[in-house]
């Protein structure tokens, strides 16, 4: 920006633009300045972590190893530019499905279903992946929701005997406000009973609801398994 006081022009940089961030691309990777690169989308939380998609059209250049460089040289100037927030860059693609797999990688997906209508995507993983691709506070998924255009809720892959056993807490919205339900799945807990596995006090902590809530709550996934959990 541009900012014009007395006939004394000043350029104003902001730090925590995207297009800032695209700038630094382009003086550390000659691939993008010269057109053979380009940056399709850029997703940020200022001073935490970004994700960036990146296109090539040269099949013989592999625009991701092109913009993280030989043992990390190129990305790593752009880190330390950014005081080392984190840079995910990911190989963009027109397949919707394939694009959030990216998004979300490392984590690995098992199935997706689309609402096209309302930009939604519901996937689903194996418990020990749902962490990973939710990241700390929620991070990691909301980056690659801004990344892919998409609202990404991610569950928990039940298999046949724990389908009939467990609830998804979507399930509850009709006695559980959406807001709360959302603090506990972006916590990794997306089910009746992976809340009820989890001391009180840990809930309390890490989804910084309030404890009448989460007292309330309890109560209600408790009363779906009275003869299971005391």
């Amino acid at each position: 920006m541009v900012e014009n006081k007395n006939n004394n022009p000043k350029i104003i940089l902001s730090r925590v633009s995207p297009v800032f961030l695209e700038r630094l691309f382009e003086l550390e990777v000659p691939e993008i300045n010269e057109g053979l690169i380009t940056i399709k989308k850029i997703a940020r939380m200022p001073g935490e972590r970004a994700k960036v998609a990146v296109e090539s059209y040269d099949d013989r250049i592999d625009p991701v190893g092109a913009c993280v460089g030989v043992k990390g040289s190129r990305i790593h100037g752009i880190v330390r530019e950014l005081r080392n927030e984190n840079i995910d860059v990911i190989n963009y693609t027109n397949n919707t499905s394939l694009f959030i797999q990216r998004s979300l990688s490392p984590a690995k997906i098992s199935s997706i279903r689309f609402n096209e209508t309302e930009k939604k995507a519901e996937i689903y993983m194996k418990p020990e992946e749902v962490s990973q691709a939710i990241g700390k506070g929620g991070l990691n998924i909301k980056l690659a929701s801004m990344l892919t255009g998409y609202s990404l809720d991610v569950y928990r892959e039940l298999d046949n005997e724990e389908e009939t056993e467990d609830i998804y807490l979507d399930e509850f919205n009709d006695e559980i406000e959406q807001w709360v339900i959302d603090a506990f799945k972006s916590i990794g807990y997306d089910t009746a009973k992976s809340v009820l596995a989890v001391p009180r006090q840990d809930l309390i902590r890490r989804t910084d609801l309030e404890e009448e809530t989460i007292d309330e709550v309890l109560a209600i996934l408790r009363s779906e398994f009275e003869d299971e959990v005391q």
